[in-house]
């Protein structure tokens, strides 16, 4: 299968399932949207990392991969659909005769956003949260291209004020209440938000459908 030998791997691959899936793991049965796979890749890629498990059902059953088209498709969704392109890593796992499990490692970019190709005019980041794909908000991405790189430390009144205004809002906020609470523009609120994130102050955290902003 794509030359790939299965080793050994049984026990090691029932101890993943019974984890479930969660933001560094994903079970992939029916492989047949490179771009519903390249979603999880993005995703992957974003955070902190993490592996489709191929051949394994929702429930956990390992049914096995049905054929070297799965593979295809996952190259195809890392080349094709993600920007830049991903490297996935691939290792196969015998799991009884007939039945091989393949674990499709993503590591985590070194440039980030990895955007999806959704169609010839959109494009779309994502991040792992818990077992999901989820958009990842505009400002997140605002983050990732910021070069933090010789900014300093030391902050305007303003920026103090953001800072404090949302370490003081223990159920988290967003750049619109900050903006209204302090009486600044939404853009210069936005502005300072994505800096103090870039110099990891600040967090995005997926609070129920949307993203909120907590401090560090």
């Amino acid at each position: 299968m794509k030359d790939l030998r299965p080793i050994r791997g049984r026990h090691y691959i029932e101890n993943l399932v019974a984890e479930g899936e969660h933001e560094r793991q994903d079970f992939k049965f029916l492989i047949s949207d490179a771009r519903k796979i390249a979603r999880s890749i993005s995703a992957f890629a974003n955070h902190k990392g993490g592996h489709l498990l191929i051949g394994v059902k929702d429930n956990g059953t390992l049914a096995g991969v049905r054929n070297e088209e799965d593979i295809f498709v996952v190259e195809q969704a890392a080349h094709r659909y993600c920007v830049p392109s991903q490297a996935v890593t691939f290792t196969a796992f015998a799991i009884q005769p007939g039945i091989t499990v393949i674990r499709a490692s993503v590591a985590p970019a070194r440039i980030k956003p990895v955007m999806v190709q959704e169609s010839p005019t959109e494009q779309k980041a994502y991040i792992r949260v818990a077992d999901s794909n989820v958009a990842a908000h505009p400002l997140m991405i605002r983050v990732w291209q910021f070069d933090s790189e010789g900014s300093s430390i030391s902050f305007s009144d303003t920026e103090s004020a953001v800072l404090s205004y949302i370490a003081g809002c223990s159920g988290g906020t967003d750049a619109r209440q900050t903006s209204l609470a302090l009486h600044i523009s939404l853009e210069a609120a936005e502005d300072i938000i994505v800096r103090l994130a870039a110099l990891e102050l600040l967090e995005f955290r997926h609070i129920g459908s949307c993203f909120l902003i907590f401090a560090k």
